[in-house]
Parts: C-alpha cells; structure tokens; sequence
C-alpha cells in the first residue's frame, strides 16, 4: 500500500506519522465542531437529554406526578439515540487516524458501551442473576438478531455478500472459545452429588458457602484467561505473522474491504483526531448517566407488568439496548425505500455487515470476564455458573452461526433462519422461570444482605 504511510519505517513511527498526520492537512477546530453536529440528523434529539434527566429527578423527588416512568423510560431511550450514532461516527473517524484494525476495535467497543454501561449498573445494584441473563441475551442479540436482520436486508438484492474468510475462521475459533467456558462450570455443577433428597433444609443440600468459593476461584480464574485469549486475539488480528501483515490484503478478502482500507489510507477525516476524543469521552459519560435512568425507568416494567426476569434479562433488556441502534436503522430503511419508489437507486452491497458478531466476541472474551473481575473487586460474587438453559441457548446459537457463515458468504435465507432462531428463544423463553439453586448460589459476598432483605 502507498499513501503518506511510509513502508519504511518501524511500525511505531507509522502509527505515529498515521495519527499525527505528518504531511498531510489539519482539520481544524471549528471545522470539526461542525461536522460532528451535522454528522447526523438524530443528533437533534440530544435536545431530548436535559428532559430526560429533568424527568428522573421528578420521579426521584415527586414520584410519578409529573413524568410517568414510561414517559421518562421514553425520553431516556430517544436520549440515547444520537449518543450511539456519535459513538459510530467517532469510531469512523479515528479508523482514519488509528487504521481499520485498531479502528474497528474502537468501533466495537463503542458499540458495546450502552451494554456495558448496564451490566456494570447491575452488578452495583447486586441484580446478580438479571446480570446473567442479561450477558447471554446481548451476546445472542448480536449473534442472531442483528446480523440476521443484516443478512435479510443486505441479501436480498444479490444471490450472496461476502465475509473476509480469514477473519470468519478466528472468529469462529473465539467465539466457541468464549461458549464453552461457560458450558465448563454449568457441566461441573450439574454432575455434582446432590444426594439422596437434595432440598434446600436438608445437610445435602449443595448450595453452601463452600460450593459458593469453589466456583468463585473457578469463574475468576476462567475470567482470566479469557482475557489473556482476547488480548492475545486483537495482536494477531493487529499483526499477523507473515510478509503480508494487513489482513485486509489476504489474498482472499473481498474486494470491498481492500476499497475500505484504501479509502482510510487516501481519504481526508472530517474531524481532527482530538475533537474526536473529547466528543466520545463526553459521549460517553452522557450515555453512562442516561443509562442509568432508563434502568430506573424500566423497572416498572418488571415489577407491575407481572414480567418473569428471566425473559426481562434474556430479551427485553438486551432489545432496549438496542433499540437506538434500531431506530436508526428503520430509518435509514424507510430512506431507501423512499429512494427506490423515486427511482434513485443505489448498487447493492456486496460485503456483509456482520460486526454485530464481532461485539458479541468482544462481549464474551472482554466484557463478561471483565465484569466477574471487577465483581471481585467490589466484593460482589459474580461467577460464570450460568443457568443451564441459557448455556445450551448460547451453545445453539453459536453453532447456527459459525454454520451460516462457515462458507465467508451469506444470503438472506440465512438471515432469516438466525431471525426466526432468536424468536424460538424469545418465545420459549417467556415460559421459563429459571433455577433457583444458580439464584442462590450467587447469595453472598456483598450481595448477601440485599438478597436476604428482599426474602
């Protein structure tokens, strides 16, 4: 590859050279300002965030007298709408200073910060056993839902879209990788004796403080090397061994994603890289406060609606996670077919977007180890024993999608099959109250007094 990117010097200086813009023009700071408020036209809603904080501090204060908490549920979702879509823009605009590699891996992981943000706000709360739930069911929205919705909507113009091959090979390593450590303690904790009459009054009960520790050091010794195999996962994608290092020119990738990473080589940023910075860092702790509401919004939901947590954590939550990201989406759509019907058509796409999968990778490998980490860190005993079904729900998921996407190509029917899948699991899910002995395992430490008050 040329550009102002010299092939000759070591890879820090590039990186470097590519980040500072040596040689090349400056975006400067009014230029910038002006670009992220018209990056995109949800970014009107922002308007919406000082309402919404407004409404929360009602219902603090006065109850529900003046917001109702469906209204502030409402406001706290429309809030959160552009904090997203900056989170996307920023991502592309550091890829221009950071590279695709390095700029996807911020793309990801701003992608996953809203649930991020709500699993660490249930881990303070000590809503253990709703945090599990919640983990499984972002990790399969990712896997089944949004690609599928993807694949539906990008196939349906063309016989197939295209994977980068090599990348879908590691991919599918990882994520069965990050799938069986959680098949590990549910397989041991299944197989343990649970004696003659296994009730909880009864000596041979198996929930007890011992059991408890065991699977403690089991979860955050298996938290651990997940995040060492995570690491390990983003230097090989970063640097591969071999004389062609980019992955972008493996001699299979797709045409697409070769125009992609030139495009990031030879094209000019709209932002300067440290307006960039700030805007996410702001972005970011906007969007973790506004989380925070809609958490407190949203559980009228669960406590007057008769909703069981397990469907509560395992779809509704991991769905209003996601519900900016698809608004913005049905948008978008509703934009193209106005396009279509006034005839300005577009070519269709033929590289799949299928980075949802890769944030339910980073999900698992990153933020799921990370979060029992930091559980142990605040004294709340967060572990991998994971309800039975919710593991053998992840297991089936991950085999639908390292089986449509084995062959780097996708189709629409694909798509459909991953939607009509997660809908399989969404209904049988309604029926399922979960098991009580995963609940009370996660009864100690500094979640000990919260659970036994609510008893």
């Amino acid at each position: 590859m040329t550009g102002f990117v010299d092939a000759g010097k070591s890879r820090l200086e590039r990186f470097v050279t590519r980040f500072l813009r040596k040689g090349r023009p400056k975006v400067g700071l009014i230029d910038s300002l002006k670009a992220v408020a018209l990056s995109s036209w949800v970014n009107i809603f922002i308007l919406i965030l000082p309402i919404a904080w407004a409404a929360h501090f009602s219902n603090v204060n006065n109850g529900q007298n003046v917001f109702t908490f469906p209204s502030t549920f409402s406001l706290c979702l429309l809030g959160i709408i552009p904090l997203e879509k900056l989170f996307d823009y920023g991502g592309e605009q550091m890829a221009f200073y950071l590279g695709r590699d390095i700029g996807d891996l911020v793309v990801v992981t701003l992608n996953n910060a809203v649930e991020a943000t709500l699993a660490i706000i249930l881990l303070r709360r000590c809503e253990l056993r709703l945090l599990q739930s919640t983990i499984i069911g972002v990790v399969i929205l990712h896997l089944l839902l949004i690609p599928g919705t993807s694949f539906i909507v990008g196939g349906a113009r063309v016989l197939h879209q295209d994977l980068h091959p090599h990348l879908t090979q590691v991919n599918h390593s990882l994520l069965v990788m990050g799938v069986l450590s959680l098949l590990l303690p549910a397989a041991v904790f299944t197989a343990l004796d649970r004696g003659a009459e296994a009730l909880p009054d009864n000596s041979s009960y198996i929930v007890n403080d011992a059991t408890r520790d065991t699977f403690l050091v089991v979860s955050r010794g298996l938290a651990v090397i997940l995040l060492a195999v995570y690491v390990a996962s983003r230097v090989y994608l970063h640097d591969p061994p071999g004389q062609h290092d980019t992955l972008a020119e493996h001699p299979d990738a797709p045409l697409a994603l070769l125009d992609e990473e030139e495009h990031l080589i030879h094209g000019e940023p709209e932002v300067n890289q440290w307006v960039c910075l700030g805007m996410l860092a702001v972005t970011i702790a906007l969007m973790a406060a506004t989380a925070e509401w809609l958490v407190d919004s949203i559980e009228f939901v669960r406590e007057d609606r008769g909703i069981r947590e397990e469907w509560f954590g395992l779809v509704l939550l991991p769905i209003v996670s996601f519900a900016a990201d698809g608004f913005i989406a049905i948008a978008y759509f509703l934009r193209y077919i106005c396009e279509h019907l006034l005839g300005r058509k577009t070519p269709p796409a033929t590289l799949a977007k299928a980075r949802a999968i890769d944030l339910s990778i980073q999900f698992i490998l990153f933020w799921m180890p990370f979060i029992v980490i930091l559980g142990w860190w605040t004294n709340k005993p967060m572990s991998l024993l994971f309800d039975v079904f919710e593991v053998a729900v992840l297991i089936g998921a991950m085999f639908l999608v390292n089986y449509v996407t084995a062959d780097a190509k996708t189709n629409w029917l694909e798509g459909f099959a991953m939607v009509s899948f997660y809908s399989m699991i969404a209904l049988t899910t309604w029926f399922y109250d979960g098991q009580i002995e995963i609940s009370e395992m996660l009864n100690a430490g500094g979640c000990f007094i919260v659970e036994s008050s609510v008893e």
